[in-house]
């Protein structure tokens, strides 16, 4: 890469870093919004423009600009994944943590969403297992009401949880 591309595909970088939810903005049920670094940096959470995925393409075939375009995507796909799995730290049974509770805000994991898109919803009702200990949580979205297991979500702590 050139001195330009290369510096292209940092800011991009610096941009999917930057947008990572850090906690809610408010407790407010219908709100699916979360602090990130770039509501430090801007003001506002930060966006980008749709592009075709280009994942699965060989590098060969591609021009300059989609070849950067493939990078940020393949550092998004990696980058969001090792992410929500660092959030979801699994303690076993040596010691509790805490419980997901109706009204927090979750980022749900998603395979197919594009660089500086995570899904946030909001848990609006627990489904416990037989033994009694949630599986299941029904959650809205901006889009609407989903279904999705515990172990696709990942909280979003408060201020006050964290304490």
């Amino acid at each position: 890469m050139t001195f330009e591309e290369l510096t292209s595909l940092f800011a991009q970088v610096e941009a999917i870093l930057n947008s990572r939810p850090i906690s809610p903005l408010s407790s407010c049920p219908t709100d699916h919004a979360a602090l990130t670094p770039g509501h430090f940096l801007l003001g506002r959470s930060l966006t980008s423009l749709p592009a075709p995925m280009l994942e699965d393409i060989n590098p060969r075939r591609l021009d300059r600009y989609q070849l950067i375009e493939q990078t940020r995507q393949v550092f998004w796909r990696r980058w969001q994944a090792e992410y929500v799995t660092e959030l979801q730290s699994r303690s076993k049974w040596k010691t509790r943590c805490r419980d997901l509770k109706e009204g927090d805000l979750v980022i749900i994991k998603e395979d197919n969403i594009p660089p500086l898109a995570w899904r946030l919803g909001r848990v609006m009702k627990l489904h416990p297992g037989a033994d009694g200990v949630p599986r299941v949580a029904d959650l809205t979205t901006a889009r609407g009401v989903i279904r999705r297991a515990l172990n696709r979500l990942c909280l979003l702590l408060d201020e006050e949880d964290k304490a």
